[in-house]
């Protein structure tokens, strides 16, 4: 069976991470959100999947390849061009996306599923597909229902009482919203949709194909359904995603490594005096991380690999990712540290090199200037203000 895994964009609301890694490449417990999407497909007997990319098209095409280790089949569909020997890419839209691939060659031939390439989901495909094809719908959409007063952070499906489709709201108020019903990014499709999608041109699916349906009378459906769907499409879902699966509430994600004490897990080589640190769960420490004498951790928290935790640093319900060296003086409360930048769980982000404050957080592989003085002073005496340390 065929489905289509949707990889093009570029990510801007999870910026800065999206600056050197595609969405579908952020990763989940060291491990892509793009991966935990094969898998499911392919326990579900989806083994022949489409790929649009264009953001860093070659990190993710060079990391899942033909799919044979996945055990699936893959194929990547490019949207940009070649600019001066650099890869440019230029997305087509969801929905463009999907006809340029039909406009190559026929590959949708038969029912099919598309997924967004930047959530967890644990959803029963195989129930999915058999309600969609016993209501004979062109296009279905899996839906999610959500408390009243989180509405206006979704787009919102309005259906009838069969579940076919009249309308939709985007991000409505409480007061406006017509249900609680939103879309999850998870689609159903027979070929015959793709004859609604203009080629060449950008397209989307949301907003463009499927008006286009309502307006036409398709055949076109929604079904919600429970099942666990973690979206991490701004840097404040990604945080609680990682929070989400420290405290055990995602099933089909393991926290990595081994458990050396109850709730604390480790990479290979993790170089800690377990009795000279203060570290209470759950938390996790990557491959070859050094946590010195003195330091602090409280999780939720996640540590990648090859990190350097220094003594007196403090690490609390925060995201490190690897080959982040954190100084003596650090304290980093509801933070996640990505390569130069420093972000609040709002999404606000430092540029630790701007505001001259890499030597207390860095990258582990740089070679620093030896300044015990430096290394004594405390962020807030830098900063004049509590912009990270809490």
């Amino acid at each position: 069976m065929k489905a289509m895994i949707l990889a093009a964009g570029k990510g801007t609301r999870v910026r800065p991470i999206t600056f050197t890694i595609p969405k579908p490449m952020i990763p989940i417990m060291q491990k892509p959100v793009m991966e935990f999407l094969l898998e499911l497909l392919r326990r579900h007997g989806f083994d022949q999947i489409m790929v649009n990319v264009s953001h860093l098209a070659d990190k993710i095409e060079n990391y899942f390849g033909d799919g044979q280790r996945f055990g699936v089949e893959i194929a990547y569909s490019f949207e940009g061009s070649i600019v001066e020997g650099e890869m440019v890419g230029k997305a087509l839209g969801s929905a463009g996306g999907m006809r340029r691939i039909q406009d190559f060659w026929p590959f949708f031939d038969g029912t099919f599923v598309v997924l967004c390439g930047d959530a967890l989901i644990d959803l029963d495909l195989t129930a999915a597909v058999k309600w969609h094809k016993e209501k004979g719908s062109i296009a279905t959409v899996i839906m999610k229902t959500v408390p009243k007063e989180e509405v206006p952070s979704y787009g919102v499906v309005v259906t009838d009482e069969e579940g076919r489709i009249k309308a939709f709201q985007e991000k409505p108020s409480v007061e406006e919203a017509l249900s609680t019903s939103i879309n999850t990014g998870i689609y159903i499709f027979e070929p015959e949709v793709l004859d609604y999608i203009p080629s060449g041109v950008e397209y989307d699916i949301g907003s463009e194909l499927f008006p286009k349906l309502v307006e036409n009378n398709a055949p076109f459906y929604g079904i919600a359904m429970d099942f666990e769907w973690v979206d991490i499409g701004k840097v404040p879902d990604y945080w609680r995603a990682i929070r989400s699966v420290l405290l055990g509430e995602v099933k089909n994600v393991a926290i990595p490594g081994r458990e050396v004490f109850p709730g604390i897990y480790t990479g290979l080589n993790v170089a800690v005096n377990w009795d000279k640190v203060d570290i209470t769960g759950p938390v996790y420490i990557g491959a070859m991380t050094r946590i010195e004498d003195g330091a602090k951790i409280v999780g939720p928290s996640m540590i990648g690999a090859n990190c350097w935790v220094c003594s007196g640093a403090k690490v609390e319900n925060s995201v490190i990712f690897e080959y982040s060296r954190l100084g003596a003086g650090v304290q980093l409360v509801d933070k996640l540290v990505f390569g130069r930048y420093c972000i609040d769980k709002t999404g606000a982000a430092i540029d630790v090199q701007a505001a001259a404050l890499d030597w207390l957080i860095t990258d582990t592989r740089q070679v620093l200037p030896s300044n015990a003085a430096l290394e004594s002073q405390t962020i807030a005496e830098l900063l004049g203000s509590e912009a990270i340390k809490q």
